[in-house]
């Protein structure tokens, strides 16, 4: 199943809900306080391996955002680049459905 994250990042950004940032987004993974994270695809490979290690920790979901953090900076109506991203809470129940299906799919493979 392929994950629309541009159809998520708009709907947690409607809400209200989303942490921008590594240092929040690392805190987020750490308590797993979040419905997902979301990495930019060039982030760092440092970065990406700490964020990983606990999103897995903590099993949340972790999406790779198609684009670069300028990118994911512009998606997400900020003027200034964004490499890592938090969604606290997601209001599409449809949205998180998959996403949840989505992340025990990569965890039995």
């Amino acid at each position: 199943m392929m994950i629309d994250v541009d159809r998520i990042i708009n709907s947690a950004l409607k809400s209200g809900r989303v942490y921008l940032g590594f240092k929040q987004t690392k805190n987020a993974a750490k308590t797993g306080k979040a419905v997902a994270l979301i990495l930019s695809s060039n982030c760092s490979v440092k970065l990406q391996k700490d964020i990983q290690q606990y999103a897995t920790l903590s099993k949340t979901p972790l999406l790779i955002y198609h684009g670069t953090s300028q990118d994911l900076g512009v998606a997400c109506g900020k003027p200034f680049i964004v490499s890592a991203m938090t969604i606290r809470n997601l209001t599409d129940s449809q949205l998180l459905k998959s996403i949840k299906e989505s992340n025990e799919q990569t965890e039995q493979a």
